[in-house]
């Protein structure tokens, strides 16, 4: 089954999305998602001028072979830019593969481990009685997780708050915006929210809290210790982790469940993290961890020191790697979570799929493939629109992480 052609097609249906499309000379066409927020073109640059050329002629059924070829082939190995591309190949092509044997792509990956998979939702709001309400407004639509992030008071914008109460979107502006962040605000804030969301819902509910690499690790320490009389299902990109080791110093403090990796992009982002048990959930995704050949790697791994999935899936994804990730999901034994964040009207309409939520899980469908098309037509409605992420200093003027 050889590949005749393939093509980039990017388009903003309230967002930027790209997306790669591969045809064979059997008939069967696979996609694969290739958006990396921010700095969407670079992906598309990069798959038409360097890997597409390349793709022309192979076997579509070779996908290890073809994985290999691009990553050790490239010499350059790594980094978000050629591994969100080389992600898309690989969906793409086990896409093309798991129609070719006529069944959904969990069947191809083994079968599935769970019949649904739990996910939480976003509950964000400008101060603690707001995000309270938004946190109840979830529970009522059935969900059993839930992440809670809250405005913190004397900032005017936090990562994580918007006006839009559920299709939230950082990349706002032409050109970067700026916010101001103060950790001492910040960490005086975080307990006296996560007592009042407790307070409100229960102890039957996950609670999560999204730290956004702000910290040090001793910040994170102690604002683990202080978050444990709250059972949170996790902290969330606590501190950066260029340094791994740098949760070492949380880990001996705190019993606070860690997650970190969405920035992530190979294997070795996270190797040290997960071997000296340092993290308890890994969430590389699968579009900018390399796909689904890379990802079964890290999983693997990650399963002999107990450490589950808890995969990125906010809307700087598109429904392909979300549709992707939901059979990956409802096989990989060592599951943990899924992040989901709903795509607006629009986007689903571009990108038609069969995957649906109920009741805090979604459901993968039995459509062969990973059962997530696009419609190129409508598509073309929505050209790319430059977006960026803001950009984040200190209240002297020192420019943070964002």
């Amino acid at each position: 089954m050889k590949i005749t052609s393939a093509r980039v097609i990017v388009c903003s249906p309230g967002r930027n999305f790209v997306t790669l499309k591969i045809e064979t000379d059997q008939g069967l066409t696979g996609i694969g998602d290739a958006t990396l927020n921010g700095r969407e073109l670079a992906v598309a640059s990069y798959l038409t001028e360097h890997m597409i050329p390349c793709l022309i002629g192979k076997d579509a059924s070779q996908i290890e072979d073809i994985w290999q070829f691009f990553y050790r082939g490239a010499y350059w190995r790594r980094g978000p830019v050629g591994m969100t591309a080389l992600a898309a190949v690989d969906m793409a092509l086990w896409d093309i593969k798991a129609k070719a044997a006529g069944m959904p792509l969990y069947q191809l990956l083994g079968g599935r481990s769970r019949s649904k998979v739990m996910v939480y939702g976003h509950a964000n709001g400008k101060d603690i009685d707001d995000t309270v309400e938004a946190v109840l407004r979830y529970k009522e639509q059935g969900y059993v997780a839930i992440r809670a992030q809250s405005g913190v008071p004397g900032l005017a914008s936090t990562y994580g708050v918007s006006k839009d109460k559920l299709f939230y979107e950082p990349a706002d502006a032409d050109l970067p915006t700026e916010n101001l962040w103060s950790t001492t605000k910040y960490l005086n804030h975080v307990p006296k929210l996560f007592a009042k969301v407790r307070d409100a819902v229960g102890d039957d509910i996950h609670l999560l809290h999204d730290v956004h690499h702000r910290l040090t690790p001793i910040e994170a320490a102690r604002l683990g210790k202080e978050l444990e009389p709250f059972k949170l299902f996790w902290l969330e990109d606590a501190v950066t982790a260029e340094l791994q080791e740098g949760f070492r110093l949380i880990r001996q403090h705190t019993t606070t469940p860690l997650a970190v990796g969405e920035v992530f992009s190979s294997i070795y982002d996270c190797q040290q993290l997960i071997s000296e048990q340092l993290i308890d959930y890994i969430r590389t995704t699968l579009v900018h961890g390399g796909g689904i050949t890379h990802l079964r790697r890290i999983a693997a791994l990650a399963e002999l020191y107990h450490v589950r999935t808890g995969f990125h899936g906010a809307t700087d994804l598109s429904p392909v790697t979300m549709g992707a990730a939901l059979h990956f999901d409802s096989w990989v034994p060592n599951f943990g979570i899924q992040e989901y964040m709903r795509h607006t009207e629009a986007t689903d309409e571009v990108f038609p799929h069969d995957y649906h939520f109920n009741a805090g899980f979604l459901y993968c469908g039995e459509t062969p493939g990973h059962g997530v098309t696009i419609d190129e037509k409508l598509a073309a409605k929505y050209p790319y629109q430059r977006a960026y992420l803001p950009v984040n200093r200190l209240e002297d003027g020192t420019l943070f992480n964002w």
